[in-house]
């Protein structure tokens, strides 16, 4: 897994997170028309993609503008052990096949996030 952030203008339109899963970008190839949330609403210590024994629902990215289909993507994310999985996903992998569930280790994961997070927070 990577985390990264976009620094918003002039590359884009607004401040946004990147997550890369085997070096696929996971919400350009789940709907090319989404943009990851702010970094510092998605990365922030015990925000949204910090995992719980509880499954969450995390909304991970939302159109820039208005079209049809669905406004926003999510997928639940669970710690099992030492397992963080991410489910309820729909994008295909590398190979064409269909990707529903990923799993990280919860350091890694973890000291993923944290990196994101604390790039982007660094002051310029």
């Amino acid at each position: 897994m990577l985390v990264g952030a976009c620094p918003g203008a002039p590359a884009c339109v607004a401040v946004h997170t990147y997550l890369f899963v085997d070096g696929l970008d996971v919400v350009a190839r789940s709907d090319s028309r989404m943009a990851g949330l702010d970094p510092r609403r998605l990365l922030r210590p015990g925000g949204p993609l910090h995992p719980t024994d509880m499954p969450s629902e995390v909304e991970v990215a939302a159109r820039e503008r208005p079209e049809r289909g669905p406004e926003k993507l999510t997928f639940r994310i669970r710690l099992r052990g030492g397992t963080v999985i991410w489910s309820d996903l729909m994008y295909p992998g590398p190979d064409g096949r269909l990707v529903e569930e990923v799993r990280f280790r919860l350091e890694q994961y973890l000291g993923e996030v944290g990196r994101a997070y604390a790039a982007f927070s660094e002051p310029s």
